[in-house]
């Protein structure tokens, strides 16, 4: 709903998060409502503009929680403001809302950032602890020995961070790709894995996060979430996403 769109005024009460509609359509019939100073009548519609109060309350419209499957290229820096970045993300993405990222890529690695204006739903993601699974595509510069896959699946001594990482899944693709789905999300975790080992990163590229896919998205475009998409994407994650 933009400045000029109108809508019912009982709807918007209850998109305010006031109450059912129908019981806004009682509150209307008991005078209750006014719409820009004057008691409001039945079917009445209004906008943004307009100042409705009920019960001596000036109402706000809840702002719809957006999510969206944004394809990032290599390049970009994940931050709005860097003077040592040649390009941020900010300079690269554009929506007429303010979002926001949901786990940052480095400027090396391209693929699926999720983008979102729903702050509790960025918390939830990125909380550690909540082992939301995150996969990768990644390519390195010499030949994967045999026992790499069981290696990096058991958790991999990260000696720049003093910190061993969690068990995670590993499904080798070629000589020098494999796929990885990991649980937690430490600073550039995979090439930090895999410099462990004496592997150098080539590629990499995100694909997932919890259920919401890259697809078909190509380089620096992005989508809406689907209706389906976004409500499992909140129950992963244990909230409402009305």
């Amino acid at each position: 709903m933009n400045a000029d769109e109108k809508t019912r005024l009982n709807k918007y009460i209850a998109e305010c998060g006031v109450c059912s509609r129908r019981e806004a359509d009682r509150l209307i019939e008991a005078g209750k409502v006014t719409v820009n100073g004057k008691t409001a009548n039945m079917g009445v519609k209004v906008s943004l503009a307009d100042e409705v109060i009920v019960n001596g309350r000036k109402l706000t419209k809840k702002e719809e929680k957006v999510v969206l499957a944004y394809y990032k290229p290599i390049g970009i820096t994940c931050t709005e403001k860097d003077r040592f970045a040649d390009r941020t993300l900010k300079d690269a993405f554009d929506y007429p809302i303010r979002v926001t990222y949901a786990g940052r890529l480095d400027r090396e690695t391209e693929g699926l950032l999720l983008m979102t204006n729903d702050g509790e739903l960025i918390n939830r993601l990125m909380k550690g602890s909540n082992e939301h699974e995150k996969e990768y595509y990644v390519k390195v510069t010499n030949q994967l020995s045999s026992d790499f896959k069981e290696k990096m699946e058991k958790g991999v001594f990260l000696s720049e961070l003093n910190r061993k990482t969690k068990p995670c899944k590993v499904d080798i693709i070629g000589p020098y790709t494999f796929k990885i789905i990991l649980t937690q999300g430490l600073n550039r975790q995979i090439r930090r894995m895999c410099s462990e080992l004496g592997y150098k990163v080539n590629a990499l590229q995100r694909v997932r996060v919890a259920n919401i896919s890259l697809g078909k998205l190509r380089p620096g475009t992005f989508r809406k979430l689907s209706k389906d998409e976004k409500a499992e994407l909140y129950r992963i994650v244990g909230m409402s996403h009305e």
